[in-house]
């Protein structure tokens, strides 16, 4: 169990679910990228816009280098990937009769929206592991440096990011090798080598990136980089075979946003299936 207080646990819980939300409201299903994301800056509530001014006032190159030392050796704890959905579920009130979801019921309804489409199994336990990154919270970290549209940090900050103008608020404004496309990265050097903003994507990442196929893995890291996979932006960063792998990103992305809102899955039910899918890849325990 986390020992971070219920109060803050519940804060979390509920900073999660309006991040969700709000890509929901920037990418209805059937919108065009460009429109929805021009009603949405005029929609959102002050708490989603509060939240993307921390988000992009922080999080800087000297921050992001400074959350992968300190979290990439993979010190905190030993568990298994069915531990580790379980220790997310701590993010849930269950004493509230109105609770949404929990983290597990939603992790199963990705997977098993996939599952339905017969994509492959490396696919559905995609869909099933994503978000596991999300236990940063309760490792103490603040919502915006778990979730949120992620970014690239050394180089110009996309004006196809949500809220952008709040960059004007970040320290990295003031370092003249940032402020061009490339910025500290070359051409076409690939995304392998450009430092993203520190969130749940990249943890993940590299907690599970020795026992997936490449496909599952771009998946995990980059399914919240909407400035590039919904938007287009940071074109210039990318290889030939980043655009290849993207294909994968932006086929997982529908089931990512919209499986959320159908039938609660039967976890006890589920759960053999999934724990037989889960050792076909993983081994029993992983660093975190």
């Amino acid at each position: 169990m986390s020992n971070i207080p219920a109060e803050r646990l519940e804060d979390a819980r509920s900073h999660l679910d309006d991040w969700e939300e709000s890509l929901l409201s920037r990418y209805p299903p059937g919108s065009k990228p460009k429109e929805a994301f021009r009603d949405y800056r005029a929609e959102a509530r002050p708490s989603v816009k509060e939240f993307y001014r921390l988000n992009h006032r922080n999080q800087t190159l000297d921050f992001v280098l400074a959350k992968k030392r300190e979290f990439l050796p993979l010190h905190r704890r030993r568990m298994g990937i069915w531990e580790a959905m379980e220790f997310l579920n701590t993010l849930v009130d269950d004493s509230d009769p109105d609770t949404e979801l929990s983290q597990i019921e939603h992790l199963m309804q990705t997977a098993e929206a996939i599952r339905r489409d017969g994509q492959p199994r490396w696919f559905i336990l995609t869909g099933l592991i994503h978000d596991l990154g999300k236990i940063l919270c309760l490792f103490g970290e603040p919502q915006w440096a778990v979730v949120g549209d992620t970014f690239p940090v050394g180089c110009a900050f996309s004006d196809r990011i949500v809220f952008s103008e709040f960059f004007d608020e970040n320290t990295d404004r003031q370092t003249p090798q940032y402020q061009t496309p490339c910025g500290i990265y070359e051409e076409g050097c690939g995304l392998d080598r450009v430092h993203l903003s520190w969130g749940h994507d990249e943890y993940l990442y590299q907690v599970v990136k020795d026992h997936l196929p490449e496909e599952a893995l771009y998946m995990i890291r980059y399914h919240s980089f909407y400035p590039a996979h919904r938007e287009g932006a940071y074109g210039q960063l990318m290889n030939d075979h980043d655009r290849e792998m993207f294909a994968w990103v932006r086929a997982f992305n529908p089931y990512d946003l919209y499986s959320k809102g159908e039938s609660r899955p039967d976890v006890a039910a589920l759960r053999p299936f999934y724990e037989d899918l889960i050792a076909e890849f993983f081994p029993p325990t992983l660093a975190w």
